[in-house]
């Protein structure tokens, strides 16, 4: 089933919702078979005025780790890589913390984000071309969150891993090949990955609001080139449902250059391993090779998000429909915007209906809060679960990166929705509007974890 997307609608509609949620500027396309509409609104920049236009270029941060998986795959498919081999078939010199883990995990752990690594790693290694090789020596000393495949935990870590697994196989950077695999073939004339590259468009900035201040520009405009694997693809919407329209068509280009194969499509469409509280808000029941697989009333549906420094973005496509949605933008409550915006397109061009958002539930549930307190640690979050007043509160302090965004500790309410299943749900002060779920996990070994935002953080105290 497919609709025509009527172009004036979708530009009003993107208007009305963006000024709605406190957006700067947003960007959005959707593919049908029909063709690709587009509309764009707001600002780039609000300190500076300039307009968002259709052909300017926002981060789509971690949607990027979709493109990096394809170009795993188009290595499988010429026979130079194997998802079950050891990392280090590729990378001898390939170490983290656990010996056990270094010598078992594969590309497939690191693609379905089941290797356990400390997944919020972002090193900064400089600027050279050797900047991913520099990256994985750095990951020598990072722990695992989880033993290997034991649920799974999201891991920005094992795709700059598998970015440099790239390089050595293609003998080139991954931005390189990047282009040559993918870029080109496609046709992606406004999809870049370095800021001198960027800098030929028009380009967005994110924007952040501190507590008790207004909307700003952000203090910095991108991730470190040690992040490039995983976040740090530049695009317009419309680009990035022409990636999109690749995994729709098995494979093939718009000139019908078979680029990778549909097997491989196939593959990164298949459900490999459930998300705990999965299906939950904006979260997906399960992980594929790369994709988020989601299952909205018997239909499937694949995609990814992606964040930055200010700047959000959302591509969600329909696979029996051969519908894609994108949405791109720099600020404000992205992901209720996203959520109207996209249940509109997706039922008025592919039939689909999107859940709706997860809430609390109407009667308060009485809680025992003795099997959540503690501390929970990971790369990058620190959580004390207390109680204060009455209240379940995870008081989070952000270390490393971000940690000058946001200095103070957040006190983010633990609201009880499913005792059975130990799932919680939280708002964060940045989406006033959006109620986002926290499930607690018990290991056979008897080891405690939180889970939300997609990670796993261990309780160490």
């Amino acid at each position: 089933m497919s609709l025509t997307i009527d172009r004036t609608a979708l530009a009003g509609r993107l208007d009305e919702t963006r000024e709605r949620h406190g957006t700067p500027g947003a960007s959005v396309a959707v593919l049908t078979p029909e063709g690709v509409s587009t509309a764009a609104s707001g600002m780039l920049n609000i300190a500076t005025g300039v307009e968002a236009t259709t052909d300017s270029l926002f981060q789509i941060g971690s949607i990027t780790k979709v493109w990096t998986a394809t170009l795993v795959l188009q290595l499988v498919d010429e026979e130079l890589l194997d998802l079950d081999a050891p990392i280090r078939a590729y990378l001898p010199d390939f170490r983290v913390a656990d010996e056990a883990t270094s010598e078992a995990v594969t590309t497939r752990h690191l693609l379905t984000h089941t290797s356990g690594i400390d997944g919020d790693h972002f090193a900064d290694t400089g600027r050279g071309d050797d900047v991913l090789e520099r990256y994985v020596a750095s990951c020598a000393s990072l722990r695992s969150v989880l033993p290997l495949g034991a649920t799974m935990s999201y891991c920005n870590t094992g795709f700059g891993i598998l970015g440099r697994i790239v390089e050595v196989l293609r003998g080139s950077t991954w931005d390189t090949a990047l282009r040559a695999q993918l870029v080109e073939p496609l046709g992606l004339a406004h999809t870049a990955t370095l800021p001198e590259d960027v800098l030929r468009f028009r380009a967005a900035i994110g924007h952040i609001q501190p507590p008790g201040r207004d909307l700003q520009p952000a203090p910095a405009w991108g991730l470190p080139r040690s992040s490039g694997p995983a976040g740090a693809i530049c695009a317009t919407a419309a680009d990035v449902v022409g990636f999109a329209r690749l995994h729709l068509e098995g494979g093939k280009t718009p000139g019908g250059e078979q680029v990778v194969s549909a097997d491989s499509v196939r593959a990164m469409q298949t459900p490999y391993v459930a998300v705990p509280s999965g299906g939950r808000g904006p979260f997906s029941e399960h992980w594929g090779l790369g994709w988020a697989i989601y299952d909205w009333n018997g239909r499937t549906v694949v995609g990814h998000d992606g964040g930055t420094i200010g700047q959000y973005a959302f591509l969600r496509a329909v696979p029996d429909a051969g519908v894609a949605v994108a949405l791109l933008t720099n600020g404000g409550n992205a992901v209720e915007l996203f959520r109207e915006l996209s249940a509109d397109v997706l039922a008025g061009a592919a039939g689909v209906v999107v859940p709706g958002p997860v809430a609390p539930p109407e009667s308060e549930l009485e809680v025992d809060p003795s099997p959540y307190l503690g501390t929970y640690e990971r790369e990058g979050a620190s959580f004390e679960v207390v109680v204060r007043d009455g209240k379940l509160l995870a008081v989070q302090t952000v270390v490393g990166l971000g940690s000058e965004l946001t200095p103070d500790p957040i006190e983010l309410p633990l609201v009880l929705v499913e005792p059975e299943t130990e799932l919680f749900v939280t708002q964060h002060p940045a989406l006033p509007d959006t109620w986002l779920p926290v499930t607690f996990l018990t290991l056979p070994d008897g080891s405690r974890f939180m889970h939300s935002g997609g990670r796993a953080t261990p309780r160490v105290a």
